[in-house]
């Protein structure tokens, strides 16, 4: 494995952990709460392992950047997505945790209202990081220099 071949691993993990966060969600709204606690942990799991392949990436680029080869408006829709998952992504970062630790302790009240609002932004997360993977490798790649 070379530091090109994380990207598309880190794609993977975002769409397993979108699957997971699906499944978990799907879990707690029909009363399956064990089934819930083992999804969104694995889901964690998951994310953990994604940020340090993030990290380890950007580590081995040497803090490069990947250019984004589209243009005009699908460059702005590229951006626009971009914005709003890199700041919602670092928030995750300590959301999903204390989320987790509201239910470790069982405080499950307040586990409830943090997951109300931290559920939509992993989800979307998730799921832009595997669109952020896609404009980048995949639809509109950088041409070589």
């Amino acid at each position: 494995m070379t530091a090109s071949d994380i990207p598309e691993l880190n794609a993977t993990l975002n769409g397993l952990a979108t699957v997971i966060i699906t499944a978990g969600f799907i879990c707690i709204k029909t009363g399956h709460k064990t089934a819930h606690r083992a999804l969104m942990l694995s889901a964690g799991v998951v994310s953990a392992l994604f940020l340090v392949g993030y990290v380890t990436h950007h580590y081995l680029q040497r803090g490069l950047h990947t250019p984004f080869g589209g243009e005009g408006a699908i460059r702005t829709i590229y951006l626009l997505i971009l914005w709003t998952h890199i700041p919602l992504a670092a928030s995750i970062a300590f959301l999903v945790p204390k989320t987790f630790s509201l239910a470790i302790k069982g405080d499950f009240e307040r586990h409830k209202a943090w997951a109300r609002v931290v559920f939509p932004i992993w989800y979307y997360v998730s799921v832009t990081g595997v669109l952020v993977y896609l404009f980048l490798y995949v639809w509109w790649p950088a041409a070589p220099r």
